[in-house]
C-alpha cells in the first residue's frame, strides 16, 4: 500500500491577503485620536507647570508680606467655589482621577456625556491642581483622552458599540501617553490595568494613539525625557541583598496607602459642617502653609523628584533624612486630604514622588553606611519610585515601563525588576487589591 502524502502548503495559502486584517481599519481612528488628546494634554501640561512656576514666586512674596495671605485665602474660597460649581451635576464622572469611570464604562455598567465631562474635566483639573494640590494630572489626562475618543466614535466615525469601546480605550491610554511622554508604558497600562486582556485588535490601535499622542506633546516639550535624571552608575553588587529589604518596606508603605485611600470617602463623610460639594476648600486652605514653607512641595509634582535628587554634603546628611521623612509626610497626608475631596485629579504622579521620597532615604542611608557610592543615590530613587506605585496600583510592568521611559534610561531594569517584584508581592501578602482601580470603582455606585 503506498501512501499517499499531502501536498505542501504555500505561503500564499498561510498569508491573509493584503489590507484585509480587521483590526488594520481602527489604526487610522487610533491615530487622529491620540494626536488630539495629545494636543489637549499637552495645553493642560504647559498650564499646570507654568501655574506651578508662579506659585514658587507667589508664596515667598507671601512670606514676605503676610498680608498678602488675605487675599489669597479669599481666592482659594474661590476657587472652591468654581470647582463645586464645574463639577455640579456630573459629580459621579468628574471627582477622582476618572479611571474607576472608565472601566465601568467598558464593563457596561455606566454611561458618559463625553462633551461635558471633557470641558468640565479640563477646567475642574486645572481649578484643583494649579493651586499647589497634592494631586496628579494623569487621572484628568486619562479620562479626556477617553473623552476624546468617545466624542470621534459617535460624532467622526459613527461606529458601533463595540468600536466605540475600542477608541475610549485609545484615547485613555493615550491620555496616560501625553502625560508622562511614554506611549510604552501608556499601552501596557491600559492592557495591564484597565481592560486585563491583550489582543490584537486592542493593543495594536492603542499603540498607535499612544505614539500619535506622544507625538503631538513634542510641540510643547520636545523630545527630553519627562523627568530626565542622569543615572551615570549601576548598582555594585554587593547592594543587591539591600534591595529585598526596600522592597518589603516600600510593599508594606504601598498597603499603608492603599489602606488609607480606601478609607478617604468614610473619613470625609464625618466632615459634616462642610456641604460635600465644597469638601475641596480644606485642601486648598491647608497647602497654604506647606507652600510658605517650602512651595517647591505642593503639586503633583515631578519638580520634587528633581529636587531630591540632588545628594547632599556629608556634613549634612542627618538633618536631610529629617528633611526627607517630613516630606514623606507632609505629601503622604495632603495626598489623602487632596484625594479624598470633591475635586478632579489622580494620585499616579502623588504615588511616584511617595516613592522617589523613599527611595531617597534608602538611598542616603546605603549611601553613609558604606554600601553604596554617592553616585548611586540617584538610582535609589528611581527604583523607589517603581516600586512604590508598582505595589500600590498592582501595575508592575507598567511602572517599569513608565519609569524607564520617563527618566530615559534602561540601565536599571534588573534591579528595579528585584525590588518592584518584592514591594508587590510584600503589598500583596499584607492584602492590598491587586487593582486599586477596582477598588474604587467598588466604591462607586453606577448607574447605567
Amino acid at each position: 500500500m503506498i501512501l499517499q502524502t499531502a501536498q505542501p502548503m504555500r505561503a500564499r495559502d498561510l498569508l491573509r491577503r493584503p489590507f484585509t486584517n480587521s483590526f488594520l481599519k481602527h489604526v487610522g481612528a487610533g491615530i487622529v485620536v491620540g494626536f488630539f488628546t495629545g494636543l489637549l494634554v499637552g495645553a493642560f501640561r504647559w498650564i499646570i507647570d507654568h501655574t506651578l512656576e508662579v506659585l514658587w514666586f507667589i508664596y515667598p512674596q507671601m512670606t514676605r508680606h503676610p498680608w498678602l495671605l488675605i487675599p489669597y485665602v479669599l481666592l482659594m474660597f474661590l476657587i472652591a467655589g468654581l470647582i463645586a460649581r464645574t463639577i455640579r451635576g456630573e459629580e459621579l464622572d468628574l471627582l477622582g482621577s476618572g479611571i474607576p469611570q472608565i472601566e465601568a464604562i467598558l464593563l457596561g455598567k455606566h454611561q458618559m456625556k463625553w462633551w461635558a465631562v471633557l470641558w468640565r474635566k479640563f477646567v475642574g483639573g486645572l481649578l484643583a491642581i494649579c493651586p499647589g494640590l497634592f494631586l496628579g494630572r494623569e487621572g484628568p489626562c486619562i479620562q479626556m483622552g477617553a473623552c476624546i475618543g468617545e466624542g470621534f466614535s459617535e460624532k467622526v466615525f459613527h461606529l458601533s458599540n463595540d468600536d466605540r469601546h475600542l477608541l475610549l480605550q485609545c484615547g485613555a491610554a493615550a491620555g496616560l501617553a501625553a502625560a508622562f511622554s511614554a506611549p510604552l508604558a501608556g499601552t501596557v497600562f491600559l492592557l495591564e490595568e484597565v481592560t486585563h486582556d491583550f489582543k490584537n485588535r486592542v493593543w495594536v490601535p492603542t499603540l498607535s494613539a499612544c505614539i500619535a499622542a506622544d507625538f503631538a506633546t513634542f510641540l510643547y516639550f520636545g523630545t527630553r525625557p519627562c523627568l530626565y535624571l542622569p543615572i551615570k552608575m549601576n548598582l555594585p553588587f554587593n547592594a543587591y541583598p539591600w534591595l529585598l529589604v526596600a522592597g518589603v518596606v516600600i510593599g508594606a508603605g504601598a498597603y499603608g496607602f492603599q489602606y488609607c485611600i480606601l478609607n478617604l470617602k468614610w473619613w470625609y463623610s464625618k466632615l459634616t459642617i462642610i456641604p460635600d460639594r465644597f469638601h475641596s476648600i480644606v485642601p486648598l486652605l491647608l497647602v497654604i502653609p506647606v507652600g510658605l514653607w517650602n512651595a517647591k512641595l505642593l503639586g503633583g509634582s515631578h519638580k520634587v523628584i528633581q529636587f531630591l535628587s540632588i545628594m547632599p554634603n556629608s556634613r549634612g546628611w542627618w538633618h536631610y533624612l529629617i528633611l526627607l521623612v517630613a516630606f514623606l509626610v507632609i505629601r503622604f497626608v495632603g495626598t489623602m486630604i487632596s484625594y479624598g475631596a470633591t475635586v478632579p485629579g489622580g494620585i499616579f504622579m502623588p504615588i511616584f514622588v511617595l516613592g522617589g521620597i523613599w527611595g531617597a532615604i534608602f538611598g542616603l542611608l546605603m549611601v553613609h553606611a558604606g554600601i553604596l557610592p554617592a553616585a548611586c543615590y540617584l538610582n535609589m530613587i528611581v527604583l523607589g519610585m517603581t516600586a512604590y506605585i508598582a505595589a500600590t496600583e498592582g501595575t508592575p510592568i507598567t511602572s517599569i515601563l513608565l519609569a524607564t521611559e520617563m527618566i530615559g534610561s534602561i540601565e536599571q531594569i534588573l534591579p528595579m525588576a528585584i525590588v518592584t517584584f518584592v514591594a508587590y508581592y510584600t503589598s500583596m501578602a499584607l492584602g492590598s487589591q491587586p487593582f486599586i482601580y477596582d477598588a474604587l470603582r467598588e466604591e462607586m455606585t453606577f448607574e447605567k
